[in-house]
C-alpha cells in the first residue's frame, strides 16, 4: 500500500451539508474548499434544483464566510448542482457562479457577495452549469444552461441568449475546441454540436442517454477522440467515425480516461458497469456494480469481481498522487463498507483512505501533486501521498483554477 498522510480534519457542520468545490478563492496561493446547499425538492430529487447556501473554509477549517439560508434538510446527491468555481469576469480572481434565489448570481468568491445576477433563459434551466468559449474569446467564460435530459440554452458571458438546442442531452454535456478552430465544440450527450449550436454529427444505435464523456488522444494518433460512456462504451474520431465500442457492460456510468498501465500504447479508458441496480438514494445499497479498464483499442484488460454490495461508485482519474507521476484511478462511493481508494492499471487497490464520503482531488497548494478531500455531511479530512504542513506560508501566487474544477460534476467528465 502507498504511504499516506492527514495534513488536516475539521468541522464543517456549519455549512449544513452539500456538494464541495475546490479553489484558490481568496488568491493565497492555497486551495479553500467550497460547500453549496442544493434544494432538489421532496417527492422529486431533481426538480426544483437551485443553491440555497454557500459556505466557504479554508483547509485548516477556518470559516471564510456563508451566503443564504442554511437549510436543516437539504437535497441530496440525485442530480448535479447547479454551481462552479471559476474566474467568470474575468478580473484574475475566482467566483462562484450558481443558480440562487431563481438568478444565475455571481458570488466574489473572497466574500460570498453577490457581485451580479441575471435571470434564467427558462424557469428549467439550473440543472447543472458549463463554462465554455462559444465567442472566440480564448476563455471559458460563456455558459450553458440545461434541463435534466432534454434542453440546452448558450448565452455569452453577459447572458445574452446565443442560440438553444433540444435532443438527448445526457448529465453533463463536454465542451472542447477538438476541430482548433478557437472556438468549442459542445458534446451535447450523443450529438456534437458547433459554437452556433448547429449539429456536425450524431452518434449512432446507443440507447438510454450519456452519463460521462472524456475528450483525449487515446489511441496517439496526434488527434483528439472522444469517449463516450452510456449503455456502452465507445471511442469516435472528431469527424464522428466510432472507432471501437465495448458492449462488455450493462450500464456504462462513469469513464475516466489516463495512464493507468506506463507499458502500454496511449490511454487507458477506466469505466464503472452498474451490474445490478439498487434503491441506493432510499439508503438500501443492495445492487452491485465492477470498475473494468479498457485499452486504446477497446480491449478488456480487466473486469472488477465486486464480493461486496453496493452500485453507485463514482470513478474518476487521479494524477501525480505522490510525485511518481503515475496516473491512478480513483473510486468513491462505493457502499458495502469499501472506502474510497486509488488503483493502479493492474486493479490492485495502491490506498484506502481511512474515511468514508464524497471525494475531491487537486494540487492545494500549488507543488503540481494532486491531494484528496473527503467529506462527510459533518467533517472534511485532507489527505497527501506526501508529507507537507498547511502552516507553512503559502506562496501568495494564486493557483490557477484548472479545468476540471471549473467543470464540477457528479459524473466526471475530463481532458486530458
Amino acid at each position: 500500500m502507498g504511504e499516506l498522510y492527514e495534513i488536516s480534519s475539521f468541522d464543517i457542520a456549519a455549512a449544513g451539508g452539500g456538494k464541495g468545490l475546490l479553489g484558490d478563492i481568496d488568491g493565497d496561493g492555497r486551495m479553500e474548499v467550497i460547500f453549496a446547499q442544493g434544494n432538489s425538492g421532496i417527492d422529486d430529487r431533481y426538480v426544483p434544483h437551485q443553491v440555497t447556501c454557500v459556505t466557504a473554509y479554508r483547509l485548516d477549517g477556518t470559516l471564510m464566510w456563508q451566503t443564504g439560508e442554511k437549510m436543516e434538510k437539504p437535497g441530496g446527491f440525485g442530480a448535479d448542482f447547479p454551481v462552479q468555481v471559476c474566474d467568470f469576469d474575468g478580473d484574475g480572481s475566482l467566483e462562484i457562479v450558481c443558480v440562487m434565489n431563481k438568478k444565475f448570481c455571481v458570488l466574489d468568491g473572497k466574500t460570498g457577495v453577490c457581485k451580479r445576477q441575471y435571470e434564467l433563459p427558462a424557469d428549467e434551466a439550473h440543472d447543472c452549469i458549463i463554462l465554455t468559449n462559444l465567442t472566440g474569446s480564448g476563455a471559458r467564460r460563456d455558459v450553458i444552461l440545461k434541463d435534466r435530459y432534454h434542453n440546452m440554452w448558450a448565452m455569452d458571458n453577459e447572458f445574452n441568449l446565443l442560440w438553444t438546442h433540444a435532443g438527448n442531452i445526457g448529465h453533463f454535456p463536454w465542451v472542447s475546441d477538438v476541430n482548433g478552430d478557437g472556438y468549442d465544440e459542445v458534446m451535447a450527450g450523443y450529438d456534437l454540436l458547433d459554437h452556433n449550436g448547429k449539429l456536425l454529427w450524431s452518434c449512432k444505435d446507443l440507447e438510454d442517454h450519456a452519463d460521462c464523456l472524456w475528450v483525449g488522444d487515446v489511441n496517439a494518433d496526434g488527434r483528439p477522440e472522444i469517449v463516450v460512456g452510456g449503455s456502452v462504451t465507445c471511442l469516435y474520431d472528431a469527424d464522428g467515425n466510432e472507432l471501437w465500442r465495448y458492449d462488455g457492460s450493462i450500464e456504462s456510468q462513469h469513464v475516466a480516461l489516463g495512464k493507468f498501465c506506463p507499458e502500454l500504447p496511449g490511454l487507458q479508458v477506466a469505466g464503472l458497469d452498474r451490474i445490478q441496480r439498487g434503491d441506493g438514494y432510499k439508503g438500501q445499497w443492495s445492487g452491485k456494480d465492477g470498475m473494468f479498464l479498457l485499452d486504446c483499442e477497446g480491449r478488456e484488460l480487466w473486469k472488477e469481481d465486486r464480493q461486496t454490495k453496493g452500485w453507485l461508485t463514482i470513478v474518476d482519474a487521479l494524477y501525480n498522487w505522490n510525485g511518481e507521476g503515475r496516473d491512478y484511478i480513483l473510486a468513491y462511493r462505493r457502499g458495502g463498507g469499501v472506502n474510497p481508494g486509488l488503483y493502479d492499471g493492474k486493479g490492485n487497490i495502491v490506498v484506502s483512505f481511512p474515511e468514508d464520503g464524497y471525494v475531491l482531488h487537486g494540487d492545494f497548494i500549488g507543488r503540481g501533486k494532486e491531494d484528496v478531500l473527503i467529506y462527510t455531511p459533518q467533517r472534511a479530512y485532507v489527505y497527501s501521498g506526501t508529507k507537507y504542513e498547511l502552516q507553512e506560508a503559502p506562496s501568495g501566487k494564486p493557483i490557477p483554477q484548472s479545468r476540471r474544477l471549473y467543470a464540477s460534476t457528479l459524473y466526471p467528465g475530463g481532458e486530458v
